[in-house]
């Protein structure tokens, strides 16, 4: 192909080559399609990168899929990347550091408290910029918000005077999240600015837009998160939008929150999606023993 074929048109020249050159069954083919479909749904006209292919991965975990099922899903994007890159429509292939979840749910991954302040402190508030990628930290972590539900989220969705939020989360499932007091504070000091780089109102009014007034990507929203990664010395495969989701949930139930109380904070669909987190980590079991067991000292 003389020029860049996007997602759609690479997953299409994929599967015919599972039909025609490896002769896979229909309903392999059919599995194939559904799983590739959903991860393009997912992209929304990004190119794959990375850090959005992780994030997809997160997601699939989020959802409470088994994983096996995950790991059917991973296989098809990773074995599409490989076509690409071996057919020369790619340089590169953003599955090679996505690992295939073992039987077992994986715990999720967790930022340190320490880290995750680092990260929100690291936007420069001098800059337009900075209160913008600082709203937005302090949003995706004092919620726990999906990337989808942050990007989607409109002006008329934020009451600063309630501290609360309505989100739009999967299966167009609305609820209300409430907002702390520093996402209430980034979120007042960016308004102004949004205002002035909005300009003429447009289709949505999105909370969260560009520096030229366009509602943020999924791709620009791990952008803010890389790079404030990278300005707190975070490393940056350590840091995702889904991660900061994984961290409110783990630290509020390290501090005692109950699973109902997290299960609508995050929109899980189940109570069992939201156990996860009770998996805590050998240290913080420790701790909790030595203060809580009558016989521990």
């Amino acid at each position: 192909m003389s020029a860049r074929a996007d997602i759609a048109t690479c997953i299409e020249e994929y599967l015919v080559s599972l039909r025609v050159e490896r002769g896979l069954a229909a309903n392999t083919i059919a599995a194939y399609e559904r799983d590739l479909g959903q991860y393009r749904e997912y992209l929304d006209g990004a190119e794959p990168t990375p850090a959005s292919v992780e994030d997809y991965v997160g997601s699939l975990r989020d959802a409470g899929l088994a994983a096996t099922t995950i790991a059917r899903k991973i296989a098809a994007i990773r074995g599409l990347h490989r076509f690409l890159v071996a057919e020369a429509m790619r340089t590169e292939d953003p599955t090679l550091l996505i690992e295939t979840p073992k039987q077992g749910d994986p715990l999720p991954k967790a930022l340190s408290v320490d880290e995750v302040i680092g990260l929100l402190e690291s936007p420069d508030s001098t800059r337009l910029k900075g209160r913008r990628d600082k709203a937005l930290l302090e949003f995706l972590y004092g919620t726990g918000a999906r990337v989808s539900e942050a990007v989607a989220l409109d002006v008329t969705g934020v009451d600063l005077e309630d501290r609360v939020a309505i989100v739009t989360g999967k299966g167009a499932r609305q609820r209300m999240v409430p907002l702390g007091a520093h996402a209430v504070n980034a979120i007042a000091g960016w308004l102004p600015d949004r205002s002035m780089v909005v300009g003429r109102r447009q289709s949505g009014d999105p909370l969260f837009t560009s520096v030229r007034g366009r509602r943020l990507s999924r791709q620009a929203v791990f952008n803010v998160v890389r790079e404030a990664a990278v300005t707190s010395g975070i490393p940056t495969e350590k840091v995702s939008p889904h991660v900061l989701r994984h961290s409110a949930a783990t630290h509020m139930v390290e501090r005692g929150a109950d699973l109902r109380t997290v299960q609508e904070l995050l929109g899980h669909a189940t109570i069992s999606t939201t156990q996860v987190y009770t998996r805590v980590s050998s240290t913080h079991l420790l701790e909790i023993y030595m203060e809580a067991h009558p016989r521990s000292r």
